[in-house]
């Protein structure tokens, strides 16, 4: 497993060159290019823009781990529905151009007055036009266990990944509070979903929210090898915060170790040790 982090929030008002020089300094791996932020990944980008941006993490061995975009296919209207499916084409095309491994897509409601399955059904069978489509481009789809109404239940996500049917249909574990049973398990929602997990987002691993240590142990059960990505409010300390959350990660995942392996993880700037209060950054800014 590798750790990195999504730009909502952390990282919204940092440029490219910025993503990468703070990947470098805490030890984050990857990154995930939220759509919207200051990064500038979008669709409208030239060819020698996309170009520029590949090369650039591909020197600085910081990876884009995948293109977080907001498309989504639930609507009650079809041309929309089809709007979304072609901007998430387009989204794909880029994340191929610029050397991104997939692209995030979403649920985002599920409607009172249309049944459960039929709306299910309808996500499915859009997200497979998608996915077929960029898996020509080696790109893949990762539906977001995300969204309101229900269909964030991992119950109704296994229902739209069996109506995709496809091989390119993937899932993000979005490691959402109410996925536990009534012992504190996640195991039988993991279950639903564990053959189809090609990204994870994690929150606050400090904060007893969520089982962490199972989650991890779980993924480590079916040989996940893929970027788990902090998806988290702004820190005004933000190298500092997050040298402790790649520490946390790697106790959690068994990778910590001592002396530090500065070929395989970020080390703080020469001359700022951990703690030195030289690392804040003072900037207030909520989720």
């Amino acid at each position: 497993m590798k750790v990195g982090m999504v730009t909502y929030n952390m990282g919204k008002d940092m440029d490219c060159p910025t993503l990468i020089e703070f990947c470098q300094a805490t030890g984050l791996e990857g990154v995930e290019l939220r759509t919207g932020h200051a990064h500038g990944v979008e669709i409208e980008l030239t060819a020698a823009q996309r170009a520029e941006v590949k090369a650039l993490f591909t020197d600085s061995g910081v990876e884009i781990a995948g293109l977080g975009s907001a498309f989504e296919f639930h609507s009650k209207d079809p041309g929309e529905v089809r709007q979304n499916i072609e901007g998430s084409k387009a989204y794909a095309q880029l994340a191929a151009d610029v050397g991104a491994p997939g692209i995030k897509i979403r649920p985002n409601w599920l409607f009172d007055d249309i049944p459960v399955d039929q709306t299910c059904e309808q996500i499915g069978a859009a997200w497979r036009e998608v996915a077929e489509f960029a898996a020509n481009l080696g790109v893949e789809t990762r539906m977001e266990v995300h969204g309101g109404n229900g269909s964030c239940y991992p119950v109704n996500i296994r229902k739209m990944v069996d109506a995709a049917d496809h091989p390119n249909a993937l899932v993000c574990w979005n490691s959402n509070q109410g996925e536990e049973d009534e012992n504190g398990s996640i195991q039988a929602n993991f279950d639903l979903l564990k053959h189809k997990i090609g990204l994870v987002h994690i929150i606050e691993l400090g904060v007893y929210n969520y089982p962490w240590q199972e989650l991890f142990d779980l993924l480590r059960d079916i040989d996940y090898q893929g970027y788990c990505l902090a998806e988290i409010a702004y820190n005004p300390e933000p190298e500092r915060f997050m040298q402790y959350y790649c520490t946390l990660f790697d106790l959690f995942t068994g990778r910590y170790e001592y002396p530090h392996d500065r070929s395989r993880r970020g080390v703080p700037p020469t001359g700022i040790p951990f703690g030195n209060e030289g690392t804040s950054h003072a900037r207030n800014e909520t989720q």
